[in-house]
């Protein structure tokens, strides 16, 4: 049976920690593939208006040049609007139908996930994965989710940290790809 790793977020932008989530489900989990799956609009960030949708998708594929068990999907951005992990889970369901679906999630969601779109379902369709952040714990999954937590790579960075540090014109190159950090600053993202 195929393993299956989704991973969404707004990736705005996407930073190290990130790829070392990714890097830890795939050995963790043993995926066969992880899928990044950047949000058009995150439902709980909806009065955050990110980076492009082209831009964001751009960053991503420079991240992951290289990871051949890597992949950027863009559904999320071509169906624009708020992002529903449900539509995008059902959408992998049906693609794969044989396949294990984990779908990876911050620590700080873990007792969110019953208020998640339709979470029954969801919980249904996927496993969840989640990597605490360093000094934290991970919260039990609510019930009827199913999860497991990652011990990953402790690292503290958050994109929003990353915006802060473009828009005063502090360095960024320790905290994304060398790749990423230029195509920000040719972007002029975030100024």
């Amino acid at each position: 049976m195929q393993r299956l790793g989704l991973y969404g977020g707004a990736f705005n932008p996407v930073h190290l920690g990130h790829l070392l989530v990714a890097q830890a489900a795939i050995e963790e989990l043993g995926l066969d593939r992880l899928f990044f799956i950047p949000a058009a609009i995150s439902p709980f960030k909806q009065n955050i208006q990110p980076a492009s949708g082209e831009a964001r998708l751009r960053w991503l594929r420079l991240a992951l040049t290289g990871k051949t068990n890597c992949e950027v999907d863009d559904q999320e951005i071509r169906r624009g609007g708020v992002s529903y992990t449900i539509e995008t889970a059902r959408n992998y369901a049906k693609k794969f139908p044989q396949a294990k679906l984990f779908y990876l999630i911050g620590a700080d969601n873990v007792a969110k996930l019953n208020e998640w779109r339709e979470a029954n379902e969801l919980a249904k369709l996927l496993e969840f994965a989640a990597v605490p952040r360093p000094g934290e714990t991970l919260p039990d999954f609510p019930k009827p989710f199913r999860g497991k937590a990652l011990k990953g790579f402790p690292f503290e960075v958050s994109s929003l940290e990353i915006r802060e540090r473009v828009k005063t014109g502090r360095p960024i190159e320790s905290l994304v790809p060398p790749f990423v950090a230029q195509a920000i600053s040719d972007d002029k993202a975030y100024l």
